[in-house]
């Protein structure tokens, strides 16, 4: 289905064909842009409540900026889908999120727009500073800088860190903060509260405007009355607002908060703020969901809600005709308040993710023992860490990927003080239509490699719930992490009893001919294998199957027992190849002098972009039957190998 633009929209394939309008015009530009978001994400999917929030201010920068010169860098990527449509790629839209298709992010090989590759949030600030310090040095004086940042994203440590060292050294740029009050979920935290201080101060704003009317106009005051009336204005909100300005404390010249909807006040802002030297911060107030009011009224169901009816709202759901497994997130939050209400040790943490990860459901029923913590991974962790030194037991549950940020606190923090935190990393291995930048590839690989650290991934969700019971049992008091992937389970009937699970040991899933092949797998791609064996087994191929279950401690005895039955092994990991689960039976294979043909399979060394995430297993060939097609492989070899010796 092909979704036709606005007459305006639909002549403008570069921001030099968008600066070609009136100024009055552009109100009609932003209404059109965000009926083609809403038409085109409905139909074809993607996130949305974010970028319909930031449809004027897309339309704003790039009406005053010379972009792509002017550098303009957007966090997250969310909200980057009208700046996509304006910049050349409005036809290629529908392929947005899908396999072979565009990025749902700003990505640098896409487009000379795309200043800054993003995906995990609060690099804006520190990006758009590294290209105005480089642009300062090639002597680039006239070139502009901006990051647009959430106030979500604004919570992390790196947007603070990136302000601090740009206040100091005082190069040319802009930040434009965008406060909508939520990230996906609603924000949290004292920054929030801070920033809803200022936009709801009607003292503030309203002696503020008539401080720059009056001040501005009076000749009286000598030739800089604007200068007067900043130092009356920065008296006024210590006063107003009972605190300093955080951040004019950081040396930014601090504008607003302004309508982030009123396109043509943006423009003027905009054009006076590029003439002011120095660093800038510009505070425009969104609505999340802004123009579809089913968005607005619920934004975290309609970050990204799927294909919907945008007459109705109508979100489209497939109804099953028979019982369905569960989400892994939702196996995750059930079992954790179940283990919760018996052991009142657990506590569970997560990043601003309530709801993605299913903490959600603990902290409605405990609120004092679950947190939000914020876009904040490191501090996730070490707020982690100090709840353990207490004897308590913490649940920090963070995506593999973002888990990423917080690597050092997991070494640091947590495994060289051997403290009882239970990290549960969601959305391990390939993420799907997110693409690379959220990929859980790594940290089979990342965490195996730390010492006290057990590491785990289960095949499905009665492993899940066995061993989360497992890790927060005082006798496994040491850092313990659990992988599992993002989306749906394969057990419907998923309420299990809990058990107990011995540290370091696998299963047999299938005990295939003595003297064939056997498959070795970690996680949820067992699955996979499962399917592999039985098609294997129609073709007349007996090949065994085992759940290791630990990528560390490996379970020695069980492997030295594969190698004493077969003759060659296939490994299958939702994971990086390099140091991942098949490098460790590798490792512990040749220091047992153990020779044993071996093919691993896992996701290889380079780039994944984005698809569903059986597109990216068979692309990399660990499917089901790129799975059975290796172990076809193998037998071939070993059978050769039998002919040769025979």
């Amino acid at each position: 289905m092909i979704v036709e633009p606005g007459p305006l929209l639909a002549a403008i394939s570069s921001p030099d064909d968008l600066k070609k309008l009136s100024p009055e015009q552009l109100v009609q530009v932003s209404a059109e842009l965000r009926e083609f978001i809403i038409d085109t994400v409905s139909i074809y999917g993607g996130h949305f409540g974010a970028s319909l929030g930031v449809v004027e201010l897309s339309v704003a920068l790039h009406y005053v900026f010379n972009t792509p010169y002017d550098q303009l860098v957007w966090d997250v990527g969310h909200q980057a889908y009208g700046h996509k449509i304006l910049t050349g790629r409005r036809d290629r839209f529908p392929t947005n999120r899908r396999y072979g298709g565009m990025s749902g992010f700003p990505k640098r090989s896409e487009s000379e727009y795309d200043a800054f590759g993003v995906g995990h949030s609060s690099t804006s600030i520190g990006a758009a500073l590294g290209m105005a310090v480089a642009s300062d040095y090639k002597k680039e004086f006239d070139r502009q800088h901006i990051a647009v940042i959430g106030d979500g994203a604004m919570t992390a440590g790196m947007s603070f860190e990136a302000l601090n060292h740009a206040g100091d050294i005082r190069n040319n740029m802009i930040v434009v903060l965008n406060d909508n009050c939520m990230s996906i979920d609603p924000n949290v935290g004292a920054l929030k509260e801070y920033l809803t201080d200022i936009t709801t101060s009607r003292t503030y704003n309203k002696v503020r405007d008539e401080l720059w009317n009056v001040l501005g106009k009076l000749s009286k005051f000598g030739p800089n009355p604007q200068q007067i009336a900043r130092k009356v204005e920065a008296a006024m909100k210590a006063t107003l607002l009972k605190q300093s300005n955080l951040f004019e404390a950081l040396n930014f010249r601090y504008f607003g908060p302004v309508d982030g909807h009123d396109v043509q006040h943006l423009v003027a802002v905009l054009n006076d703020l590029k003439r002011i030297p120095g660093p800038k911060l510009l505070h425009c107030v969104t609505v999340k969901g802004k123009g579809y009011a089913l968005a607005e009224k619920d934004q975290t169901l309609w970050h990204a809600p799927g294909l919907f009816d945008k007459i109705t709202g109508e979100i489209f759901t497939k109804v099953p005709d028979k019982p369905q497994p569960p989400k892994y997130q939702d196996v995750f939050g059930h079992t954790l308040l179940e283990l919760a209400e018996a052991n009142p040790k657990i506590m569970g943490v997560t990043p601003a993710m309530p709801s993605g990860s299913s903490l959600n459901i603990m902290m409605a029923a405990m609120p004092d023992r679950a947190f939000d913590v914020g876009i904040a991974e490191q501090h996730a962790v070490t707020f982690s860490a100090g709840l353990a030194t207490q004897g308590l037991v913490p649940f920090c549950n963070i995506y593999s990927s973002f888990m990423q940020r917080g690597y050092d606190q997991v070494v640091h923090d947590v495994a060289l003080q051997n403290l009882h935190v239970v990290m549960c990393l969601d959305r391990a291995g390939f993420a799907g239509a997110d693409g690379p930048t959220h990929h859980g590839a790594y940290d089979l690989a990342y965490m195996r490699c730390i010492p006290n650290m057990v590491v785990s991934a289960p095949m499905n969700e009665q492993e899940l719930r066995n061993l989360m019971y497992t890790a927060q049992l005082p006798e496994n008091a040491g850092p313990f992490s659990i992988r599992y992937p993002r989306g749906e389970g394969v057990m419907p009937a998923w309420r299990t009893p809990l058990q107990r699970v011995a540290i370091g040991t696998g299963r047999v899933v299938r005990e295939g001919e003595e003297g064939g092949v056997a498959i070795l797998s970690i996680g949820h791609i067992g699955n996979y294998a499962v399917r592999a064996t039985e098609a294997l087994g129609v073709e007349g191929l007996d090949v065994g199957h085992y759940d290791m279950r630990f990528c560390k401690p490996l379970d020695e005895e069980l492997l030295l027992a594969i190698a004493r039955r077969y003759r060659a092994i296939v490994t299958v990991e939702d994971g990086c190849l390099q140091g991942g689960f098949g490098s460790a039976v590798l490792e512990f294979l040749s220091e047992q002098g153990v020779s044993l043909p071996t093919r691993r399979l896992g996701i290889p060394d380079r780039v994944v972009e984005h698809g569903t995430q059986d597109q990216l297993y068979k692309e990399c060939g660990f499917d089901a039957e790129g799975i059975a097609q290796a172990v076809r492989e193998m037998s071939a070899k070993v059978a050769e190998v039998g002919r040769l010796v025979g």
